[in-house]
């Protein structure tokens, strides 16, 4: 009976070792996909919709195949659309039978014009080894979250959401790759492979043990049965220990060294065991059921009501920290440089003719700080604007982490249209008490607020001349109970500057001769506004305060001694006529909702000259 439960073992054992080396051999499915996409060979651009790559789960594969240099970008779909609206291209979707279709687009619109000026920064960003976006070339545009370059071939594996778009191009001139190719991840795995093949392999021991046993029973119980042997007379114990080793092999001692039977079963279990394992050693993680898979356990986060019409934001955050990275680098190159047309490349309004007047200064008077640099990542903060169109707006804020003697800056970006680079137009530092407000999370982003919002304890385009009005009263300006004075530190700071100013002006010209007079005005950049949590705003207004110092009888002059500045912009020492010099202020405020019962707080600002004239 124990060769039949054998040979029934073995039979098992082969059918599961067989099943189970099936699985992975001869019934092993394709672990790919592909799919050709079959594009146009004389259009300088493909674009390749998301949904196309979702055709199939799991992670995509591009794979293109060209001559020369091959370019690609993964950006949103909308924002590939509006970069790619002035020319012809081609298009890949996704119908609704899930047949991968590609169709040529027309040119939606003609080409924008470029500015003179702007051509002549591109130019100049080219010469100084800088990538400056731009309609011409496809590389370096601020809309792309990535983009990769190649010789001949290029295999990307990717996950894109329906909502993304891959660009394909050359140089943006020459017809773009067409033979382009899809391939996806198949799950061909095999879970129970592994377990048949240990299943298998405890039925043949279980086998081999069955047949071990019935070797055994069948020795034991061969030949004829005899009748007992007549009991031995009795003798006295020999000891082994009396006799010498020659006596005792005559007198038929056994040995302590003589070998055992029960190493024999040892050797007839080995082969088992060597062939399970052979067996396993070929299964790989594909072959196991899993039942560990780890599963993401969500962390609290603060709760943002998001509105119902609020977009999707413009840009990621890693994409804006790569995107402020270009400009602080492009700043740099154009702060050390002096060369305003780099900097028209990244900089704008306010920021720009700041930097304008320094680079003209630095250029006489080589003792003269650059301005506030652009920032480098990494940013504490980053908001972008949720929103699809354009003009766009980032807002970030940046501290010195190793450094905190630093002061901390805050800025403000904007992008005007698809073709266009990112900007900065307002830059400042904060205020050492400043307290940040409470501000949505890049993965949302926040709206603008229209320039003559009523939501807001005061609309934004009314903070910059409200603020005016309080740096030439101080207190007994109408508009000083808006603000919140007790945690402002410039409005002191500007008061003490012009009252030593007069003090020094009025000792020289002993208040017979002369007048020197100071205003403050909104500025020629217009404010810009972005929500935060708590319904308030962030708002940002450039403000221009000048100082007008003139003559009060015919034959006297005003002298500039000790302000080199205003000589090297003017040119001149003295004027019969008078001098006015124009300073440039960078205002940030929190602006509160209109129930909050809060004031205008100020955040952060920045003053640097302007402009100097000699009067007419």
């Amino acid at each position: 009976m124990r060769f039949v439960w054998a040979v029934a073992s073995f039979v098992i054992a082969a059918v599961l070792i067989a099943g189970g080396i099936a699985q992975r051999t001869v019934f092993l499915g394709p672990n790919t996909e592909r799919a050709e996409l079959g594009v146009s060979a004389d259009q300088p651009y493909t674009m390749i919709d998301g949904e196309v790559f979702n055709k199939l789960p799991g992670v995509q594969t591009l794979q293109i195949v060209g001559n020369g240099q091959i370019f690609g970008a993964i950006a949103a779909k909308d924002d590939v659309a509006a970069w790619l609206a002035d020319r012809s291209y081609n298009h890949v979707t996704l119908a609704d039978d899930g047949t991968i279709t590609s169709t040529v687009v027309a040119p939606a619109q003609e080409a924008p014009a470029v500015d003179e000026s702007v051509q002549k920064g591109i130019d100049a960003a080219t010469t100084a080894g800088l990538i400056t976006p731009n309609a011409a070339t496809p590389v370096g545009s601020d809309l792309w979250t990535d983009e990769f370059t190649s010789d001949d071939s290029m295999i990307r594996k990717l996950r894109l959401p329906d909502t993304m778009a891959v660009l394909v191009a050359a140089d943006g001139q020459n017809p773009a790759p067409s033979d382009i190719a899809l391939s996806w991840a198949i799950d061909n795995s095999t879970p129970w492979a592994g377990p048949l093949v240990v299943l298998g392999g405890i039925a043949l021991i279980v086998g081999i043990l069955l047949y071990v046993l019935g070797i055994r029973h069948m020795r034991r119980s061969r030949g004829p049965r005899r009748r007992g042997v007549p009991p031995l007379p009795e003798t006295q114990p020999i000891s082994v220990g009396e006799l010498d080793a020659d006596d005792a092999a005559g007198k038929g001692v056994i040995s302590s060294g003589t070998k055992k039977r029960g190493g024999r079963r040892t050797f007839i279990a080995i082969p088992a065991l060597v062939v399970s394992g052979a067996l396993l050693s070929g299964c790989t993680a594909d072959a196991w059921p899993k039942f560990d898979e780890p599963t993401a356990t969500p962390s609290p986060t603060p709760t943002v009501i998001v509105p119902e019409d609020q977009e999707t934001p413009s840009v990621t955050e890693q994409q804006a920290e790569k995107i402020l990275d270009r400009i602080a680098t492009t700043a740099a190159a154009a702060d050390s440089s002096l060369s305003i047309d780099v900097a028209s490349t990244r900089l704008s309004d306010a920021v720009l003719a700041a930097r304008a007047t320094n680079y003209t200064l630095r250029t006489t008077l080589p003792d003269i700080p650059a301005l506030t640099a652009v920032p480098s990542k990494p940013y504490q903060i980053i908001v972008p604007e949720a929103k699809s169109g354009w003009p766009r707006t980032i807002l970030a804020v940046w501290q010195d982490e190793a450094d905190t003697t630093v002061a901390p800056r805050i800025l403000i970006a904007t992008q005007n249209d698809a073709w266009s680079p990112y900007k900065v137009s307002y830059l400042a530092q904060l205020e050492a008490s400043a307290q940040t407000p409470n501000l949505a999370p890049a993965e949302l982003g926040a709206n603008l607020v229209r320039p003559d919002s009523s939501l807001l304890v005061m609309a934004p385009d009314q903070v910059a001349a409200a603020y005016s009005d309080v740096l030439d009263k101080g207190t007994a300006s109408e508009f000083a109970p808006s603000f919140n004075l007790d945690v402002d530190t410039f409005l002191p700071k500007i008061t003490a500057g012009r009252q030593e100013q007069l003090n020094t002006f009025n000792a020289t010209a002993e208040g017979q001769t002369g007048t020197l007079e100071f205003a403050a005005r909104a500025g020629a950049s217009a404010p810009v506004a972005l929500m935060t949590v708590d319904n308030g705003a962030i708002v940002a207004v450039n403000v221009e305060e000048t100082e007008t110092s003139k003559p009060t009888v015919a034959d006297a002059v005003i002298k500039l001694d000790g302000n080199p500045k205003v000589t090297a912009l003017t040119g001149v020492t003295q004027s019969q006529t008078g001098f006015q010099t124009t300073y440039s202020d960078q205002l940030f405020f929190f602006v509160p909702g209109q129930s909050s019962g809060e004031k205008i707080r100020l955040l952060g600002f920045s003053s640097d000259i302007l402009k100097a004239e000699v009067l007419p």
